[in-house]
């Protein structure tokens, strides 16, 4: 199979195919602000990169991590050091892996059974990272006859091993999140919890008791993305949500925190590039 260059184009050719893909990256694509995405995504480090912003937890980068984030997970890459900035992403769509899934066999669980921690990143041992590799270039010189077949094979064959290890380190629950500043997890925790309700910066600064621009240098020197990015990125993530539960998109637009219509639709369709309409008919189908 071809390995893309780009983390867009993997994106797109997983949901165009409603498969899978994989893109092997040697530097930074444009800065993406806090992001969502119709597709499982798993990130491999090889080398650079520093830390990770998933939802509310931040990660250190080491080479040799890798991370599982579903598709209501936003998230961000931080702090990105001078190192080249080498990583495998895979992009899997959410209905082709459950296809694939069988009574006994959940290779979902790594994006799904979450510890009460949000625990996303696994760091692999030396010998797990030669078969992580082995496996990326097994899939990238299958070609010709019954290359359909074999891509299917081989992809099974790796996501067995990731939810093996993935299932280990639940298990051991060593993997501590890093904390770099106890005030910004205060405020992300906050924000988390209170998602479906009305927020603003004033809000945050006086219930923090800190002045708007301090809270505002803090968190994007700690995040790398302003307040309010973060805080539009997790509503929508969260009306993906509502919307695939069932709700209509009144209901997701009020019950993810915007008061207004206008502005749910607007941020909803820049995030997404489709309305909250096209996308609730397009998880109807």
């Amino acid at each position: 199979m071809e390995i893309l260059s780009s983390c867009k184009d993997s994106i797109a050719s997983c949901i165009e195919q409603k498969s899978f893909a994989v893109a092997h990256l040697y530097s930074d694509e444009k800065p993406m602000d806090m992001h969502i995405h119709d597709c499982y995504e798993i990130y491999y480090s090889i080398s650079g990169g520093k830390q990770f912003l998933i939802d509310n937890c931040f990660y250190n980068i080491f080479p040799g991590d890798i991370f599982f984030i579903n598709q209501y997970e936003s998230h961000h890459l931080t702090q990105i050091d001078s190192q080249v900035h080498e990583r495998i992403i895979i992009s899997i769509h959410p209905d082709f892996l459950k296809s694939l899934c069988t009574e006994n066999t959940d290779l979902d669980a790594c994006f799904q059974n979450r510890s009460m921690r949000s625990n996303h990143k696994v760091s692999l041992t030396t010998e797990e990272q030669k078969n992580f590799q082995y496996f990326i270039h097994k899939l990238s010189h299958i070609k010709g006859y019954g290359s359909d077949i074999l891509e299917r094979a081989a992809f099974l064959e790796l996501m067995v091993f990731l939810n093996k290890r993935f299932h280990k380190n639940r298990i051991a629950d060593t993997d501590k999140e890093i904390s770099s500043n106890a005030q910004v997890d205060s405020i992300l925790s906050y924000i988390n919890q209170h998602i479906e309700e009305p927020l603003s910066l004033e809000q945050l600064s006086s219930h923090f008791f800190l002045s708007s621009s301090y809270l505002c240098r803090l968190f994007k020197s700690a995040t790398g993305t302003t307040i309010n990015k973060y805080i539009t990125a997790k509503r929508i993530s969260h009306a993906k949500e509502l919307l695939a539960e069932g709700y209509t998109v009144s209901e997701a637009s009020v019950k993810c925190g915007f008061n207004d219509y206008s502005n749910f639709f607007k941020a909803f369709t820049k995030a997404t590039k489709v309305s909250p309409k096209k996308y609730a008919q397009f998880l109807a189908q």
